[in-house]
């Protein structure tokens, strides 16, 4: 059985921590510097660093922010945010990330997944999914989730893993920052063919969801979340701990 892995997410805008609710009605949480020391030392086992308004604004990822971050982990760190282009894969890994998440640049040109996986390996490509209900069908969404680009998201997942992806992240915009739960049957879909690690985002909001999780769709790797460890709600070392008495087999991190 493999490991399961607890990641917190750092949403961050004009460098600052924000968190919203359906990628609206976003509001600022704290400093990622010190959100990410936090993370560091609390059991964390990786952390994701997305600059999520740089697409949509049509510029580069703040990576001064970012090297003040990396400087802070020593856990894996996936960056993403207007990621275009080699040079930006090359850009954040010399800040020091160890994975580069590529999203609406992979959208709009998905040889870039290849490519990626070519240059640094398929490890290093991390295929992040915005994904809405629309007229019954799961649909992929660009830009932070602001625009419905027509593609369906279960078909983009399988085609990004046959384009060299090493993970998918997969962020339900219906379950962002509700506190319901993770989206299920969205999970369980494309568990069903992926061979590569697959990491549920959006909707956790206690303990319980994420022991739901990690029942119902087995082979998930791991659950991402914000504001529930943001605002120190849930502690990454108790939710361990509960999921481990419930008989899930948590990965450990050295603290």
């Amino acid at each position: 059985m493999i490991t399961k892995r607890i990641i917190p997410c750092l949403d961050v805008r004009d460098g600052m921590v924000v968190k919203g609710k359906n990628f609206l009605g976003v509001r600022e949480i704290a400093d990622p510097v010190e959100l990410a020391r936090f993370y560091n030392q609390s059991g964390a086992d990786e952390l994701v660093f997305y600059d999520i308004t740089a697409s949509a604004e049509g510029r580069g990822l703040f990576t001064d922010v970012l090297e003040r971050v990396a400087s802070e982990v020593f856990i894996p760190l996936t960056v993403g945010g207007s990621i275009n282009t080699l040079a930006d894969f090359d850009r954040v890994l010399k800040c020091g990330a160890d994975k580069v998440s590529v999203n609406s640049g992979a959208i709009k040109n998905p040889t870039l997944i290849t490519e990626g996986a070519k240059r640094y390996g398929s490890q290093c490509v991390v295929l992040s999914m915005d994904v809405k209900r629309v007229d019954g069908t799961f649909r992929l969404f660009a830009k932070g989730g602001r625009e419905d680009t027509g593609i369906d998201a279960v078909e983009w997942a399988r085609q990004g893993i046959e384009r060299g992806a090493g993970e998918l992240v997969v962020n339900s915009i219906d379950t962002d920052g509700v506190r319901g739960g993770f989206d299920i049957e969205l999970l369980q879909k494309i568990c069903e063919f992926s061979t590569v690690p697959v990491i549920a985002s959006g909707g956790a909001g206690n303990m319980e969801h994420f022991l739901e999780l990690f029942r119902k769709v087995p082979n998930i790797d791991a659950g991402l979340a914000a504001s529930i460890f943001h605002l120190k709600e849930v502690a990454i070392e108790d939710l361990k701990k509960y999921l481990e008495d419930q008989g899930i087999e948590m990965r450990r991190t050295q603290l």
